[in-house]
């Protein structure tokens, strides 16, 4: 049975267009669309510092994470064909939030996704063991990933190098121009 290896946010997730819909509520003057998001973080777009941004974020996973609903198309997907593959999902949250994204991956996932893994991301004052710098290096010391999915262009060319199939999940700040749906057809 292949193993599935997730991403979390704005792939399990539609978590960068409703936090992105909280910033515009609080920033009326900004003329953007999330389809403007060319670049993830997006702090230069919205043309704020990247702490800025990442305060923002940390406080969304705060108070709307836990509401936030699956991906329509991933959950039936996973409805479908989730029984013929192992699954798990590997963040890179900072490591003082990841028992929420853990919380919410299990609750929505949990039937089918039973390891969660965090790469933490890097935030002022919050201290962690760094095991790993990146994805592909988790990949390469748990070697049991046969397929990966994320929207991070470079977590994808990196990993690919290990031999994993990856397949990059469609975003704004992406070159995949694919629907979700064909794109979680590639799986197989």
């Amino acid at each position: 049975m292949l193993t599935i290896a997730w991403d979390v946010d704005d792939v399990l997730n539609e978590c960068m267009d409703i936090w992105f819909e909280n910033w515009r509520r609080k920033h009326p003057h900004l003329n953007l669309k999330y389809e403007d998001l060319k670049e993830n973080p997006p702090h230069k777009i919205l043309g704020i510092s990247k702490e800025k941004y990442l305060t923002s974020l940390d406080e969304f996973r705060l108070s709307f994470y836990k509401k936030m609903p699956p991906l329509f198309e991933v959950k039936q997907w996973f409805l479908k064909k989730g029984k013929f593959f192992r699954h798990l999902a590997v963040t890179a949250v900072p490591l003082n939030l990841a028992h929420i994204s853990g919380e919410w991956v299990l609750r929505h996932f949990g039937n089918w996704i039973r390891i969660f893994c965090v790469v933490p991301s890097l935030r002022r004052g919050v201290k962690s063991l760094k095991y790993d710098k990146n994805k592909k290096e988790f990949f390469r010391w748990f070697s049991k990933v046969d397929i990966f999915i994320d929207d991070n262009e470079t977590n994808i060319q990196e990993c690919e190098k290990l031999g994993i199939k990856c397949i990059l999940f469609p975003r704004p700040w992406n070159q995949n121009r694919l629907t979700i749906k064909e794109t979680l057809a590639m799986i197989g």
